[in-house]
């Protein structure tokens, strides 16, 4: 298992996604008991609520087993605090923790998505020294009030399986254990444990941050330009790589925030289109200190799912950044580019090739007009999203 990961599992707490099913109304009106006095059922159950415990802010304890399927019995504690935050206006979630202890400071995130389609939760983490998402995510189900979520990944130069679980939940305080196994699941030896004591209510973490870390001239805070609230108008090319001309437009509104004091931040966006529908996803932007570069994630409500990054970086405000991915089968690349940064209506551009870089296609064009005021600028939040 990569250290990442290793260091993080105990965030996995610290994280929620619900995704809001609304209410079923009865097509006709009858005598079955089982109606509702105002004509309704309720959704069945799925499981996206499962993790609402985890809103708030939390003390958290750690244990960590120092070397992992070694033999070893040496185990090192941390002391922290986590705040867990709604996003997709509930339906997502993202969490910051940090915590101290004899092996020193940890810093990080956790982006717990729900797969509607699956039923399943898909969970991935990032530490603040590195900046980029865990490559798997770790997936799985509650049962009777119990949280189970597995994963292989390599260790040590060999394949594991590895294993989260909640349990012992209350309304102010849960515990989570992780456990790796190198038999195939017969045996599993715990690594990790945190207990989780809630201290503020919800309301209180939505308006909190982290002790904040001081700026450095290195790129870190190139998207600052983008905390606060936008209006959105949104073009999108039909069929792209196809010689389509067809263009579809759409106009919502975008939120971004901070992130670990600004050197991150989540973006929700939402847009509406008379001839396409509705469009909600968000975007997730790590700054890796090591390379100066940002990692962007995106992630869209229908699946759930982070895609592959896009990585760049800034140069004399003008932002380009590069991924690798498949449409229609066939390996392209894709170019995201920032311009007009430094006003109030930045520009974004998506493009796709096919040939390897030499020629590229614009499919994405969205201009952003600023609707939030100055302090909501500074403070990374919006009043429309409290």
């Amino acid at each position: 298992m990569n250290a990442l990961k290793q260091t993080q599992a105990y965030l996995l707490v610290s994280i929620l996604v619900v995704i809001l099913q609304p209410i079923r109304g009865f097509a006709q009106q009858g005598s079955d008991a089982s109606k509702t006095s105002l004509g309704h059922i309720p959704a069945e159950h799925d499981g996206q609520h499962d993790f609402d415990f985890s809103f708030g802010i939390w003390k958290t304890h750690i244990s960590r087993l120092l070397h992992p399927l070694t033999g070893s019995d040496t185990w090192v504690e941390y002391e922290g605090t986590s705040i867990v935050r709604k996003i997709w206006n509930g339906r997502g979630g993202l969490g910051e923790t940090e915590a101290d202890g004899p092996a020193g400071h940890l810093e990080a995130l956790s982006l717990r998505l729900y797969n509607p389609g699956a039923r399943q939760w898909n969970l991935t983490y990032a530490n603040g020294k590195g900046g980029t998402l865990t490559g798997v995510p770790t997936i799985g189900v509650f049962k009777n009030g119990r949280g189970e979520f597995f994963d292989t990944e390599p260790f040590n130069g060999r394949s594991i399986l590895v294993r989260n679980v909640w349990a012992d939940i209350s309304p102010n305080s849960c515990h989570f254990e992780q456990a790796f196994s190198d038999d195939g699941g017969k045996t599993w030896e715990v690594n990790w444990s945190a207990t989780d004591t809630r201290v503020i209510k919800e309301s209180a973490a939505e308006k909190m941050t982290l002790p904040p870390t001081p700026a450095e001239p290195d790129g870190q805070r190139d998207f600052d330009f983008e905390f606060g609230g936008w209006n959105i108008h949104l073009k999108r090319l039909l069929h792209p790589l196809t010689g389509s001309t067809t263009w579809i437009e759409f106009d919502g509104t975008s939120v971004t925030r901070k992130v670990w004091s600004g050197r991150a931040q989540i973006e929700e966006f939402e847009t509406d289109s008379p001839v396409a529908g509705h469009i909600e996803g968000l975007t997730l932007r790590l700054y890796n200190p090591q390379t100066h570069q940002w990692g962007l994630y995106w992630a869209n409500s229908k699946d759930g799912t982070v895609v592959a990054p896009q990585i760049g970086q800034f140069k004399n405000g003008h932002g380009e950044f590069f991924g690798q991915d498949t449409l229609n089968d066939k390996p392209i690349f894709i170019r995201f580019v920032w311009s007009d940064t430094a006003t109030s209506t930045p520009h974004f551009e998506q493009s796709f090739s096919e040939d390897g870089g030499k020629t590229w296609e614009v499919n994405w064009i969205t201009d952003q007009t600023r609707v939030a005021d100055e302090s909501d600028k500074a403070n990374g939040t919006s009043p429309h999203t409290q």
